[in-house]
């Protein structure tokens, strides 16, 4: 079966209604391809290699969570961009695009899924847009939930252990969110799980007694994009594969 490609962006738009959100960049469609598609690819980044394997998987479209344009950047069409751009275009595939709206979904976002694959359901939000999840769990010491994020994962995860109490509500905020930690601690959190870390929330950590998990930018935003993709492509009977292009950080 098949569908117009803008069937497939208003079911994307009317699951994740991304005008309600303030965003840095464009979400959507960010690249036109051909008019109709079959064969639907999703991924965390529209990276060139994750392009090229969509190229070679007979992909008609792609979604993922990091598109190709972002507010600030050099918008000249020049080295990597001129590279993606061109593959794209070549073989006229479309590239759908959502950043927020795909963190904040409460079933197909990163954060929801992020909380299934954790065996978490949050009974609370928190933060820029309620894009926080908070949840209550049982366990014994931050390190026990650092080996089960790592689990979980599939990686090794950096833990700053707090002041070492039992956890008993946990927070988590993919991806880049680690300028979120002292709203986490705000909504009672005696953990808080994201993607990165940076400088400050090591001290924050030491200091105020709560646990700071980074667990990496791809690993905790690798669930979002092919459950979206996958309840589109069997609302309107495309196929669909999700391409996990490996990411360290």
């Amino acid at each position: 079966m098949s569908t117009d490609r803008q069937t497939l962006l208003q079911a994307c738009d009317a699951l994740l209604q991304p005008e309600r959100f303030k965003d840095y960049g464009p979400n959507g469609l960010q690249v036109e391809g051909r008019p109709t598609v079959r064969h639907l690819v999703s991924g965390v980044t529209a990276s060139l290699a994750l392009i090229d394997a969509a190229i070679a998987a007979g992909a008609d479209a792609i979604l993922v969570h990091h598109g190709l344009f972002w507010r600030g950047q050099d918008g000249r069409v020049t080295g990597w961009m001129k590279q993606r751009l061109q593959r794209l275009l070549t073989h006229d595939i479309s590239l759908l695009a959502y950043h927020l709206p795909l963190d904040a979904h409460p079933e197909w976002g990163n954060n929801a899924q992020l909380g299934r694959v954790l065996g978490w359901r949050a009974d609370a939000f928190f933060g820029e847009q309620n894009l926080g999840c908070v949840a209550s769990v049982e366990l014994s010491s931050a390190q026990r939930l650092a080996d089960h994020v790592a689990g979980a994962l599939g990686r090794s995860v950096t833990l700053v252990p707090g002041d070492g109490r039992p956890l008993r509500r946990v927070a988590w905020c993919t991806g880049g969110a680690q300028g979120y930690f002292e709203s986490a601690i705000a909504a009672g959190a005696d953990a808080f799980i994201t993607g990165e870390i940076s400088e400050p929330q090591a001290h924050y950590a030491r200091e105020l007694g709560v646990a700071f998990i980074a667990a990496g930018h791809h690993a905790t935003e690798r669930y979002g994009a092919p459950a979206l993709a996958a309840q589109v492509a069997a609302q309107l009977g495309l196929t669909h594969e999700f391409i996990d292009i490996d990411n360290p950080a």
